[in-house]
């Protein structure tokens, strides 16, 4: 770490793939998109049986819970990628429509700045453009 002016992000993620790949070569190039990948979306009914009403009735839905994780993962900055890549995917799966979400990403602006919600709503596009391409395979 003698290079003062590295970023440090870049720095961790070259460690972090220096120790994947001493624990499996077959791991050198794995990326945070990568591991994203493994976490499969999580049914509709699931996430309302765990985050929605089943269990707290007249409480808030698990599509609106997942609407404010994403408001605040804007406010963030939208730093955490792939948390709002996965929240956009399963507010989609729980019923959020892409005028919700991307009002609740707009929403977001006047706390968190337009850049953050800038790049939120590049990544949700991404998200919803890929749910797209994958219904009309």
């Amino acid at each position: 770490m003698s290079d003062h002016n590295a970023n440090p992000f870049a720095m961790l993620m070259e460690q972090s793939q220096a120790w994947a790949k001493s624990m499996n070569p077959a791991l050198e190039h794995f990326t945070p998109k990568g591991f994203e990948k493994l976490w499969p979306t999580v049914p509709a009914e699931v996430m309302e049986a765990m985050m929605g009403q089943t269990f707290n009735p007249g409480g808030l839905d698990a599509k609106t819970r997942l609407l404010l994780t994403l408001g605040g993962l804007t406010v963030h900055g939208a730093q955490a990628e792939a948390q709002i890549r996965m929240t956009v995917r399963h507010a989609v799966e729980a019923g959020a429509t892409k005028q919700e979400i991307a009002e609740t990403i707009g929403q977001m602006a006047m706390f968190s700045g337009i850049p953050a919600m800038t790049k939120a709503m590049e990544l949700a596009t991404e998200v919803l453009e890929e749910a797209g391409e994958e219904r009309s395979e």
